[in-house]
């Protein structure tokens, strides 16, 4: 990097035909001035087409003095910069907004967020070629999410089925009310963790940038999985407008997917009473099951009285003697706490 020349050394040359040359500079006499602004040339200004062929060639001046910045006039352009010297102000691709005089040390400030205001373009280009690059990631990401390609869950299908029973009882006849009850179970209150913090999983550490990106599909996946229809306009936020046309089929995976749950064999409480000691019996070691029921039973407490009166009222719950049985869990963690 020591031995590379100088970009003040270099000049840009358009290189059109056999004797075809022409240096392509910020400014010159042909730059474009109206009032006190004075636009920096670009390649339009120059019509230069796309394929052209340019090089980086020597600037043949002897007036360039690198360590203490001395250049001969207009040499050195500022971009973006306020350039007040004989009243002209320098202008790129928008021109900033006309603020009052303001204190030097916050020039730089309000420069950098009139400019991050003013040039939306250049962020929707790169923000639209990154979407490009990570499109098939985040489509295959989806995918698996929300495919019954291979066995759902027992406990998934279970929960699901529990919900869908629940609605019958209670005479909820409205689909999109199930269909919200899953989405915050499921895809909401574990995908969008697990997508948001991968190091809940992995080892990983997750930059600035990479949250900023995983922010924009973990969004896009819970507008995925609403049933409400997204009124986009102009001054939506940017992350919603990436995925405006992607979110519909989204939609679709979700619904599919929901339904084809519905589809799959019921699982028995046997069944799942099954898979539940199968894994406290592979994580036996792993997991503090006293601190889980503690935990458990706190939620429990909050609603003691309204779970008794409900397991006193249903007769599989009475067959099985549920109520009486938390009674005796009740008295047993109470004595024990009076104990401690």
């Amino acid at each position: 990097m020591t031995n590379s020349p100088h970009a003040v050394a270099l000049n840009l040359e358009w290189r059109s035909g056999v004797a075809g040359h022409l240096i392509l500079s910020d400014e010159d006499l042909t730059s474009v001035l109206q009032g006190n602004w004075k636009r920096l040339n670009t390649l339009q200004h120059y019509k230069v087409p796309d394929g052209a062929t340019v090089a980086l060639v020597p600037r043949h001046t002897k007036n360039i003095h690198y360590d203490s910045h001395d250049f001969l006039p207009g040499e050195k352009t500022p971009m973006l910069e306020d350039a007040d010297e004989g009243g002209v102000k320098l202008w790129h691709l928008v021109k900033a907004s006309e603020e009052p005089e303001l204190p030097k040390h916050r020039r730089g400030s309000l420069r950098e967020r009139e400019r991050a205001k003013a040039i939306p373009e250049i962020y929707l280009t790169r923000l639209l070629s990154m979407k490009g690059t990570l499109q098939k990631f985040v489509d295959d990401l989806f995918t698996v999410i929300l495919s019954t390609s291979r066995p759902v869950p027992l406990s998934v299908k279970y929960f699901f089925d529990l919900l869908d029973d629940q609605a019958g009882q209670h005479c909820i006849t409205d689909s999109e009310t199930i269909h919200i009850w899953k989405t915050n179970s499921l895809p909401l209150r574990f995908w969008i963790n697990i997508l948001k913090n991968p190091q809940f999983i992995f080892d990983v550490q997750v930059s600035d940038h990479v949250d900023a990106v995983l922010s924009v599909i973990t969004q896009t996946f819970m507008d995925s999985c609403t049933t409400a229809e997204h009124k986009l306009g102009r001054d939506s936020p940017i992350n919603k407008l990436l995925y405006a046309r992607d979110i519909p089929r989204y939609k679709q995976m979700v619904e599919r997917y929901y339904a084809d749950i519905r589809q799959t064999i019921s699982a028995s409480d046997q069944e799942m009473n099954s898979a539940l000691a199968e894994l406290s019996r592979n994580y036996s070691g792993e997991l503090n099951y006293l601190v889980a029921l503690h935990e458990l039973y706190k939620y429990i407490n909050k609603y003691y009285d309204q779970i008794i009166t409900a397991l006193e009222e249903d007769t599989t719950a009475q067959k099985m003697q549920l109520g009486y049985r938390l009674q005796q869990i009740a008295a047993a963690v109470e004595n024990k706490v009076t104990d401690l």
